[in-house]
Parts: structure tokens; C-alpha cells; sequence
């Protein structure tokens, strides 16, 4: 699956997860986002569910600052915008926090709940903590990847105590 970013360069360029997927060639940075993306938005409407990927041709993450992702995802995008269900960071900065991904754990997720569970461990693989990131959400993923509807995802973030 081809993977894209839209970066605002927000953050340490030395810390910047999506750069360094760009600088592996694992990413294509982008100025525009095609209308067959999935563009990966934390305040979408609605949630990835693996049957999206009949409607999709690559995913476009959106590299932004924490701190500014509320200003900065007011703006539209296009593609396809989706969230991602509850998961919790495996980075070193928001170890733990429900929600709070790096680029490159949103992508990953994405990837993996789509059914390219071996991109996405190659993504996270160039990452120290990357190995993290799965171990806290394996079954997470799996079980979101088998979801059918926005109802079973919220039924098993509440399984899982994470609403």
C-alpha cells in the first residue's frame, strides 16, 4: 500500500517520526491529498474499519504537532477521512496515552487494520520503540481488523475498558 505525508514539520525535525519514514523511503511526502487516500484524521466522523479498503488506493498520514492538531485538522482535507479506534501510543513521549499516535503509529494502525500487517511492522520496525506500539495493541488490532461496523468497535473498546 502506498503511504503518503502531509507534513508541517511542527515538530523536532530530528524526532519527527514521519521524516524519517520519508528518509527510508517507506513514505512519499505530499503537498496535496488525492481524492482515493485515506487521510488519517483524529476528529473524523467516522472510524477505519478493514472494509475501507475497497475504496482506498493509499493512505496519507497528516504530520502535525499535539499541540496544534486541533487548529491544524480544522482545515478540510481530501480523501477519504477516517479515525482510528482507541489505541494506546507505544512512543516514548505519550507511552500509554489512549489516542495520542505518532505519525507513524497511525499509519501503522491503519496498515494493520487494513490487512498489511507486514508493512506496518516493517514501518515500526525502523523505530527503537516501534515493537512497543504492537505489544501494547496486538489484540487490539486484531480484533478491530475483524469489526464490521462502528458499533462493534465501540463494543470492544468497551471490552477492553478503554471506554
Amino acid at each position: 500500500m502506498q503511504v503518503n505525508v502531509l507534513m508541517y514539520n511542527q515538530d523536532d525535525p530530528k524526532k519527527c517520526t514521519a521524516a524519517k519514514l520519508v528518509r527510508f523511503s517507506l513514505a512519499k511526502k505530499v503537498t496535496n491529498i488525492s481524492k482515493n487516500t485515506l487521510t488519517l484524521n483524529p476528529f473524523a466522523d467516522h472510524t477505519l474499519l478493514n472494509s475501507d479498503k475497497k475504496s482506498i488506493r493509499s493512505i496519507t498520514g497528516i504530520d502535525c504537532s499535539w499541540n496544534f492538531a486541533d487548529q491544524t485538522f480544522v482545515k478540510k482535507f481530501g480523501g477519504i477521512s477516517r479515525k482510528l479506534p482507541y489505541l494506546l501510543a507505544g512512543n516514548s513521549v505519550n507511552f500509554s496515552k489512549l489516542g495520542k499516535l505518532t505519525t507513524v503509529e497511525a499509519i501503522a494502525a491503519s496498515l494493520y487494520l487494513l490487512g498489511f500487517e507486514n508493512q506496518s511492522t516493517e514501518l515500526l520496525g525502523k523505530f527503537k520503540w516501534g515493537h512497543t506500539f504492537l505489544d501494547l495493541n496486538k489484540n487490539l488490532l486484531n480484533d478491530y481488523q475483524n469489526a464490521t461496523s462502528e458499533g462493534q468497535i465501540q463494543n470492544i473498546a468497551k471490552e477492553y475498558s478503554l471506554i
